[in-house]
């Protein structure tokens, strides 16, 4: 993981991310915005605000222009000019890693050869928030945001573009998906705002050149399985092909259970017997939805508590606990179980 540079502490840099940089990448002034929940909006109305912006001069404010129905004043706390600056720092330091002169395997990485690192970095401020470890988990968000910034300086060496692009079209995106924020739409609950939400990226859609790649084309193939099927069951349930209620999801996991029985055998198909538990796990999957339980986060803590509970048996057997007949497991597990309820 690079050479482990020290200033990593910069996580707090993303306070400023969504002030610092309003205008476009292109230097303009401006940030088009949609107009969502106006039948009757025309294009091309402008009024100009006042956006606040970090590392600016005294009284650090800008002008800006927002499309008619987007004029809401942008004006915010006062940021946090010492993590504006962090933040221009470690980008500063990996530029440098990645110089002339810099670190040999900050300079050999390229986009391909970091992803791994990118998912082993996210799964450990994963594990860090679910022990509650806040000094491992500022840690690990500097890893993780170390990873955000490798990507965009490789992309910047090859002349793709910079990390101030990253960070303006992440503020533009902020502002444009939410127009009960920043413009005149109204959003009372959060389902109203996925509502928004999925109204702003239709029409961002539509200025892009067509795809046939139908409702589910958006969704990415290849973020953890658990992660795409709930989003493809999320999507089919926009468009009314779901469950009517969850009912009829145990009733199909039931069915999905008997399908895997049926094709246990003596001699079974492995690439049949892999196709059911497919959908045994899709189907799974779509009953968390329904519940509003993330898959994901449900078998981490599952796997957490199988660890936690072996890890009793073992302290409880000592040595000699792999010799023990399956029924003493048994009980080790029972007791292991007991315990924790009494914690």
């Amino acid at each position: 993981m690079s050479c482990r540079t020290g200033p990593l502490r910069v996580v707090r840099a993303f306070a400023r991310l969504f002030t610092a940089s309003l205008s476009p990448p292109d230097g303009r002034d401006e940030i088009l915005m949609p107009t969502i929940g106006r039948p009757s909006a025309k294009a091309s109305t402008r009024h100009e605000v006042t956006a606040l912006r970090a590392g600016g001069p005294s009284g650090r404010t800008r002008r800006g222009c927002y499309d008619e129905g987007m004029s809401k004043d942008i004006s915010s706390k006062p940021v946090n000019a010492a993590a504006g600056d962090a933040f221009a720092e470690v980008v500063s330091i990996l530029a440098r890693l990645r110089g002339p002169g810099g670190c040999p395997w900050d300079r050999e990485q390229t986009l391909d050869s970091i992803k791994p690192h990118t998912l082993e970095e996210t799964y450990e401020v994963f594990d860090a928030i679910d022990r509650r470890a806040w000094p491992e988990l500022r840690d690990e968000l500097g890893d993780l945001l170390l990873q955000v910034l490798f990507y965009a300086q490789i992309a910047a060496d090859d002349g793709h573009f910079k990390i101030d692009d990253v960070v303006r079209s992440l503020s533009a995106k902020l502002i444009r998906r939410h127009p009960h924020v920043f413009g005149d739409a109204v959003a009372e609950t959060a389902a109203d705002v996925n509502v928004t939400w999925e109204a702003v990226k239709q029409q961002e859609r539509e200025g892009k050149p067509a795809k046939d790649e139908g409702l589910l084309g958006d969704v990415p193939q290849f973020v953890p399985a658990l992660v795409e099927a709930r989003k493809l069951g999320s999507k089919a349930a926009k468009v009314g092909f779901d469950w009517p209620d969850v009912s009829g999801l145990f009733d199909k996991v039931q069915e999905e259970i008997a399908e895997v029985r049926a094709e246990i055998s003596d001699e079974p198909d492995a690439a049949k017997l892999e196709e059911e538990i497919g959908d045994l796990y899709f189907v799974l999957t779509n009953l968390s939805r329904h519940l509003s339980v993330d898959p994901e986060q449900a078998l981490r803590k599952a796997n957490a508590k199988f660890r936690r509970r072996f890890r009793s048996m073992e302290q409880a057997a000592g040595d000699g606990f792999a010799a023990l007949p399956l029924a003493e497991k048994d009980a080790l597990w029972d007791q292991a179980k007991l315990e924790e309820k009494k914690s």
